[in-house]
C-alpha cells in the first residue's frame, strides 16, 4: 500500500468517526503518520478539554482506523 492510499484509509476512518466528534463540539485532523504505523492526529474543539478524551482516541479514533488500515500500531493526539 503507498502512502497516499495508506492516508486515504486513515482518512476514511476519521470521516467516519468525525460526525460522533462534532454531535459533541469536537472534530480531529490528521497531523501525519509516521513510518506507516503511527498516526498522529489533533482533538480539536469541545474534545480538547473533554475529561474523556484519551477514552475516545484509543476506543473510538484507534479502534475505527484499524479498521481500515490494520498496518497502523497506535494512534496519539498532539495538543495544540
Amino acid at each position: 500500500m503507498t502512502d497516499q492510499e495508506l492516508t486515504q484509509k486513515v482518512e476514511d476512518a476519521l470521516n467516519e468517526i468525525r460526525p460522533f466528534l462534532q454531535s459533541d463540539g469536537g472534530d480531529i485532523t490528521l497531523l501525519g503518520i509516521e513510518e506507516g504505523k503511527t498516526v498522529r492526529v489533533q482533538l480539536e474543539g469541545a474534545c480538547v478539554g473533554c475529561s474523556v478524551n484519551q477514552m475516545t482516541l484509543k476506543s473510538g479514533v484507534e479502534m475505527t482506523i484499524k479498521k481500515h488500515a490494520p498496518q497502523i500500531e497506535s494512534v496519539i493526539n498532539v495538543e495544540a
